[in-house]
């Protein structure tokens, strides 16, 4: 098979002829005089785990909440495996919801627990806990199917709950901020569980976070929203690397912002900053002499030195002066002040033992290559 069509069965987002398991049609939800959800359309496929990235308020959970059928649309349309799911009641939509609390029966074994949903849909008890072995294996939680839920940790209970939201076999599970009661640590080894769980079981999941760091671990897309609408869809490499907008380019990871003017729009674009002086940029179609833009810059893309590196046309270098470092272990993240009085993230790396590290309080060039600014022009 060639990596043009491997690629095409393993993103079909990328493939315009491929046919969206979910369909969000100019979707609206108002709540009276304020408006949750404002005409969102989304195309999410079969086999994705599909994050909705944004902070509180932003609408994410509403989204969720009409597509599990907890809230009606104000307008638009919803469409689950070629089926408009206007008027259907959640509880004959072919998904499930996986909520933050858990919501576990605290009276109930963990294998009870799991079996609920199966026996009150009349399963016999034999075929019921024979499916509740299998899940429970999935999971890793054989070994404790007879305690009860407070006998677990916090990233076992969540085990359970999973392994519940997926008994019934759904189309598309739907997960509400699913590891936010969880430690840092235990999150970030429980989202690897996350993942295979749902490749080897292949339902399409949709996950809610505000989490910027578990949606870039989780997702195969991630939809960034901000006031009620997606401001971008796309990979997690493309939103980082080439986000459309500033509010994008800040929610996602760290970011130095500069404002400015085009002066050159060539390659590279050269743009007239207040704060930078002329700087030069990666390429971008469409602009023109004059426009405003900003020109965001990650910190890892600047390098530190003690002497001024040579000129270079490709090559933007500012003198400052260290005012903080934070050593990380892996990485370091400091805080430089340029002669003008703002302050330019940098982050190294620490891959390599530095017998004599850069540190507070001295002279330092910082530079970065043209193709590490992007433009943006909203």
């Amino acid at each position: 098979m060639s990596d043009t069509a491997l690629a095409a069965d393993t993103k079909p987002w990328r493939d315009t002829t491929a046919r969206p398991f979910i369909s969000i049609r100019n979707i609206t939800k108002r709540f009276g005089d304020f408006t949750a959800v404002n005409d969102i359309s989304l195309d999410i496929y079969q086999g994705e785990l599909f994050c909705l990235l944004g902070g509180s308020g932003c609408g994410k959970s509403t989204l969720l909440r009409m597509l599990a059928g907890f809230e009606v649309p104000t307008a638009g349309q919803i469409l689950i495996d070629g089926q408009d799911m206007a008027g259907v009641p959640a509880d004959k939509r072919p998904t499930n919801m996986m909520f933050q609390s858990y919501a576990l029966f605290p009276h109930m074994s963990v294998e009870k627990n799991v079996a609920y949903g199966l026996l009150r849909e009349g399963k016999s008890r034999a075929e019921a806990y024979a499916r509740v072995a299998e899940m429970l294996k999935l999971v890793k939680l054989e070994a404790l199917a007879k305690r009860k839920p407070h006998q677990l940790s916090g990233g076992q209970r969540q085990r359970v709950a999973l392994a519940r939201s997926l008994i019934k076999q759904p189309k598309l599970l739907l997960l509400d901020e699913p590891l936010g009661a969880l430690d840092k640590k235990l999150r970030e080894e429980t989202q690897f569980e996350l993942i295979r769980i749902q490749e080897t079981l292949g339902v399409t999941f949709i996950v809610v976070t505000h989490d910027q760091d578990e949606a870039m671990t989780l997702a195969t897309r991630i939809g960034v929203m901000n006031e009620g609408v997606i401001t971008q869809v796309g990979e997690p490499r493309a939103i980082y690397e080439h986000p459309k907008s500033r509010f994008v380019a800040d929610f996602i990871g760290s970011v130095n912002l500069f404002e400015g003017q085009v002066r050159d729009p060539g390659a590279p674009v050269v743009v007239e900053t207040p704060e930078l002086g002329t700087m030069k940029a990666l390429a971008r179609e469409g602009l023109s002499a004059g426009q405003q833009v900003w020109l965001a810059l990650r910190p890892e893309r600047v390098s530190l030195t003690r002497t001024e590196p040579a000129a270079s046309d490709s090559v933007n270098t500012l003198p400052g002066v260290v005012e903080d470092v934070a050593y990380m272990g892996h990485m370091s993240h400091f805080r430089v002040r340029l002669a003008n009085g703002r302050m330019l993230r940098v982050t190294l790396s620490n891959r390599l033992h530095d017998e004599d590290p850069i540190s507070w309080d001295e002279a330092v060039f910082a530079s970065w290559n043209a193709s590490a600014m992007r433009v943006l022009t909203e």
